[in-house]
């Protein structure tokens, strides 16, 4: 699979990137269908298949349970091999969410996933939105922390998965990467897609497949959505959440038909 530069860093992306709020976090969860978390056998069994397609970016979270602390369990010998994609802001206890966006927590963030992941930099961290993501970046300047973090070493490049079109816009003018909402039934975050392409700004599409809401007005939604998706010329990679072997066979021989038919 081929690999991406994401905006002006040195990360190589692939195309394809894996969620692991599975491997955390089965409560509070919007799936159609109930999952249990897997095992680590199984846990490394899709590390595998994803690294063996040529996918080598992760996307993690504190608010996915325990997906931090155990990818740095799981990866262990294997740092190099992968770009790690994690969050600040949302926390997640006791099945419900909170968020906090202040520098002291902030810095609590990083340091801590420092920790649970076995690492001494951050390839990318994201704000993790509740929703209010101009106010967010506005009032608590958040961006900035980052961009200090950034220069510190800490990690090595930034920016915000969003929840409303003027907050992704926002986030793509002010920061490395955006994390948006894109599929053919949402597809008003396309703005910040555009600012991407046109000013070498980095795009991470989540919900390509409305978190398994699939339109059925396709034979193959999957290969449909994503034809949609990477049809803009903005987008760096697609973020998929699966912990189903099959289907993440079938996202990556979608993900390849797409691409090499560019």
């Amino acid at each position: 699979m081929e690999r991406r530069q994401l905006a002006n860093t040195d990360l190589m992306v692939s195309p394809l990137g894996l969620g692991t709020v599975k491997l955390g976090r089965d409560q509070g969860v919007k799936y159609p269908e109930s999952f249990q978390i897997p095992d680590d056998k199984a846990a490394n069994a899709l590390l595998k298949q994803a690294k063996q397609a040529g996918i080598n970016l992760l996307d993690t979270a504190p608010a996915y349970g325990r997906s931090e602390e155990r990818l740095g369990l799981l990866l262990q010998g294997q740092r190099k091999d992968w770009v790690i994609c994690t969050k600040t802001g949302e926390e997640f206890e006791g099945g419900q969410s909170s968020y906090h966006f202040d520098e002291q927590h902030t810095r609590f963030s990083i340091e801590r996933s420092l920790r649970r992941l076995h690492t001494d930099y951050l390839d990318i961290v994201l704000v993790h939105s509740s929703g209010d993501d101009i106010n967010i970046i506005e009032q608590y300047g958040i961006l900035e922390q980052l961009a200090m973090l950034k220069q510190q070493g800490l990690i090595r490049a930034f920016g915000m998965s969003t929840k409303t079109t003027e907050g992704g816009l926002l986030a793509a003018q002010q920061a490395d990467i955006v994390m948006v909402t894109y599929n053919p039934a949402c597809s008003q975050d396309k703005a910040a897609l555009d600012y991407c392409q046109d000013h070498n700004k980095a795009s991470f599409i989540k919900k390509a497949f409305a978190s398994g809401h699939l339109c059925q007005t396709h034979t193959n939604p999957v290969q449909a959505n994503l034809d949609f998706v990477f049809a803009h010329q903005g987008v760096t990679s697609v973020i998929i959440g699966t912990i189903n072997p099959a289907h993440m066979s079938s996202n990556i021989a979608a993900a390849e038909a797409v691409l090499k038919a560019d």
